[in-house]
């Protein structure tokens, strides 16, 4: 649903009414863990041309806003960020354009991130300002433990073959940095797919993950036994 400005003239609405295919497109409810980041992947479709007094009159979006826990977002609304502000706050970063991509990436998120966001787009002629009204929900976990998944399901595996090991939340992420651990020591990368091959006895061991940007999310261990190739 999305919401007019009111204080456009009555008779250009009514020639308006018609218009198809504005719109808002929010992602589906968003859990985020406190720390990480998320992306809000977004779209939108602004009112392109009308026809005013007998002829087409064309617009175009000259300013674009997101807030949060507020229907309009207009005016004097505090916004997360503001196309014609220069004091956005750095944690929002505007992805989008002013043209149909309207993604917001929040990092280091916060409790106070626990709110709907809505977008908002301006442009040239008051009656085309637009707000996509039903948002996006956002929901902050604190941090529980993560989850070591496998690949496979068999307790052991055979040297030679391969394995992913998953560090896994309750929240999905569109971007994760991790810290996995092989018997309680560091391993290399960040990513949340931890591949292991071709598998060797060495690999054998306990495994642990937890999020970069909190330790205390540190996984239970994940026991991992390669069984070493049988010789002839």
């Amino acid at each position: 649903m999305a919401v007019w400005d009111t204080k456009a003239p009555w008779g250009f609405v009514l020639m308006l009414a018609g218009a198809a295919g504005v719109a808002v497109n929010y992602p589906d409810h968003t859990c985020a863990v406190k720390g990480s980041t998320v992306t809000l992947l977004c779209t939108f479709t602004p009112l392109k041309s009308a026809i005013l007094d007998g002829s087409e009159v064309f617009f175009r979006v000259t300013r674009v806003c997101w807030c949060k826990n507020h229907l309009l977002c207009h005016g004097s609304t505090p916004s997360v960020y503001d196309s014609q502000s220069e004091s956005n706050d750095p944690r929002y970063k505007y992805l989008g354009d002013k043209t149909g991509n309207c993604t917001l990436q929040i990092s280091d998120v916060q409790k106070e991130d626990e709110a709907t966001f809505r977008f908002r787009m301006e442009g040239n002629h008051r009656v085309t300002h637009y707000t996509g009204r039903s948002g996006v929900n956002i929901t902050v976990s604190d941090g529980a433990r993560m989850k070591v998944n496998s690949s496979v399901t068999e307790a052991q595996v055979r040297a030679g073959e391969k394995v992913t090991l998953y560090c896994t939340a309750l929240c999905t992420f569109h971007r994760m940095e991790v810290n996995w651990f092989k018997d309680g020591h560091a391993l290399s990368g960040s990513g949340p797919a931890l591949r292991l091959s071709p598998l060797t006895a060495e690999d054998s061991g306990s495994y642990t993950c937890s999020l970069r940007v909190n330790a205390n999310t540190l996984s239970l261990p994940y026991s991992l036994q390669v069984e070493a190739e049988q010789e002839g």
